[in-house]
């Protein structure tokens, strides 16, 4: 690791707070640029969110989650408690403005002008990604065999065709699939889904935890310097130079802030008076490093809310969304119940050497990021809020950082991203 002090002689052009996928790739866009930059992490070693996502480059989740129906489906899930939701009632008065307004994403309006929002980003991501994997290396274990979305009934798969047709009409590329062609695809199911969709346009990664890596080593090799500290707050007291406070009283200012913490976002975001709904929504999955048998593409369970993707690793077999805030200790029955659907569906798979794991997803209301100048600080800059997200729409984020970062107009408008939308 590069040297980790707290003070320096001269003031960075960037200091990105966070060195998740997300704050690493706005670091990478801003030495791109022939920025300066300074990263601030609490561990950068240490294991992340960035680091246990399912691997899946989900360029076709193009509708938000708070589908028209979801929130009373959901409200019978919470009766399940091993069910595809959780929610600790002692979270419930926090967390309770962000259901409402998850709520209300889900009117016909609003749920249309989101999914034009993320198809925006989505439909950009090869064209940012496969350049920042080039650069550091990542290419071999880039996988682009698409994906497979599951259906055990003619009723689910019939509720979801009004999606499926809105998702077509924002460029995603999927054809369907009757039970005998999902067996082709994937001997190893369960011969049990009568229905599948094949997204053409779906890949994944071989391990987040390796690409993390890679990407931090490349920012070192580029020229960021590395500072281990947890940020409290965002000192904008001197406007040509906000400064990221340290737990251990001192500060590092530099010209522009870029704050990429995920989760953790909204507190730095409050102490220069920008709201923002945002909450953990807590993932889990297990890892199997000797399957005993063999996947060669995502699948995507719809009924169950889960997943299993043949990583280089092993299959990872994770989802569930459990909202408990950032301190609750994990609850990893939820990997357990995880894993049971993953041995009915996914027959003879073993599970000797299992890794358990559970992250903090960034979530937002609307499922939209949060990407954009502070408007109370302009040279503070979001980047954060990208839920089941991040590493789909690392690159893409990190790119139109860049493009605030060195004041040229972004090509994508970020008016939907903004934070200025949570003023209520």
């Amino acid at each position: 690791m590069p040297n980790q002090t707290t003070r320096t002689s001269t003031i960075p052009d960037v200091l990105v707070i966070g060195a998740g996928i997300v704050g690493l790739a706005c670091a990478w866009s801003a030495l791109k640029e022939g920025l300066t930059v300074t990263i601030v992490d609490r561990d950068f070693d240490g294991d992340r969110t960035s680091h246990g996502n399912a691997g899946g480059i989900a360029v076709t989740e193009s509708t938000p989650i708070s589908v028209p129906g979801l929130f009373f489906k959901a409200s019978k899930w919470l009766f399940d408690p091993l069910g595809p939701l959780a929610l600790d009632w002692k979270h419930v008065p926090s967390v309770l403005p962000w259901f409402l307004e998850f709520q209300r994403a889900s009117s016909p309006t609003r749920f249309r002008q989101i999914s034009l929002a993320l198809a925006a980003l989505n439909n950009r991501v090869y064209d940012d990604l496969v350049p920042m994997f080039e650069d550091i290396g990542a290419m071999s274990t880039f996988y682009r065999r698409g994906a497979i979305t599951l259906y055990e009934t003619d009723e689910a798969f019939h509720a979801d065709a009004d999606e499926w047709k809105l998702k077509r009409e924002l460029g995603v590329h999927w054809r369907a699939l009757n039970q005998e062609e999902v067996q082709e695809y994937e001997p190893a199911l369960a011969p049990v889904f009568r229905h599948g969709i094949f997204l053409e346009d779906w890949s994944h990664i071989g391990d987040p935890k390796q690409l993390v890596s890679q990407l931090r080593v490349r920012v070192n090799t580029l020229g960021a310097r590395f500072v281990e500290s947890v940020v409290t707050k965002l000192d904008v007291s001197k406007g040509d130079a906000p400064a990221a406070v340290l737990r251990n009283g001192a500060s590092i200012p530099a010209r522009q802030v870029v704050v990429a913490t995920g989760a953790w976002s909204a507190a730095l975001a409050e102490s220069v008076g920008d709201r923002v709904l945002l909450d953990s929504e807590r993932g889990y999955n297990t890892t199997l490093p000797q399957p005993g048998i063999a996947l060669s593409r995502e699948v995507i369970f719809a009924e169950r809310k889960f997943v299993a993707t043949p990583l280089d690793i092993g299959i990872r077999i994770g989802g569930a969304a459990e909202f408990a805030g950032l301190k609750a200790a994990p609850n990893y029955k939820r990997s357990d119940a995880l894993l049971t659907l993953g041995k009915r569906f996914l027959p003879g798979i073993r599970d000797e050497g299992a890794v358990q794991w559970m992250g903090h997803r960034p979530a937002t209301p609307d499922s939209l990021p949060v990407i954009g100048k502070s408007p109370t600080t302009a040279n503070v800059i979001y980047a954060f809020g990208h839920g089941h997200l991040g590493l789909t729409q690392c690159a893409t984020t990190g790119a139109l950082v860049a493009d605030l970062l060195v004041n040229r107009t972004p090509r994508t408008s970020l008016e939907e991203y903004s934070i200025k939308r949570f003023r209520k």
